[in-house]
């Protein structure tokens, strides 16, 4: 999770084939307060997703899948700021290190990342 900036706030390690929209619920239970808005991509348009989002009296931003019945409209012009998950993780895979994942245990791997996201916030 990233805020408004792009700076790390929560790492999460999830198993491979696990789907990371399961962890959005707790990790906007560990925020301080509540968001203004959760910018997703569409894999966490789920009801569970959505639920916890209005839970917190946050507005989502999250495209809806084309299967979803009823197609609810989004603020594409917010949407446009997702990608700032992603130049955070294209930070942190600046390290050789965590790229390649040298670390062998999960344990170790996240301490690397904590470590790594902590530097980009001195940036």
């Amino acid at each position: 999770m990233v805020d408004a900036l792009g700076n790390g706030l929560h790492l999460v390690l999830t198993p491979g084939q696990q789907a990371d929209s399961l962890q959005l619920p707790a990790l906007l239970q560990a925020l301080p307060e509540a968001p203004g808005a959760v910018v997703a991509d569409k894999a966490y348009d789920t009801n569970n997703v959505l639920a916890a989002i209005a839970n917190r009296n946050a507005e989502s931003v999250i495209p809806p899948k084309k299967n979803r019945l009823d197609q609810r409209a989004y603020y594409e012009n917010l949407y446009a700021d997702r990608n700032k998950v992603e130049r955070f993780f294209g930070r942190l895979k600046e390290a050789r290190g965590f790229a390649t994942r040298y670390e062998k245990t999960a344990t170790s791997f996240l301490a690397l990342a904590h470590l790594l996201a902590a530097i980009d916030w001195m940036r």
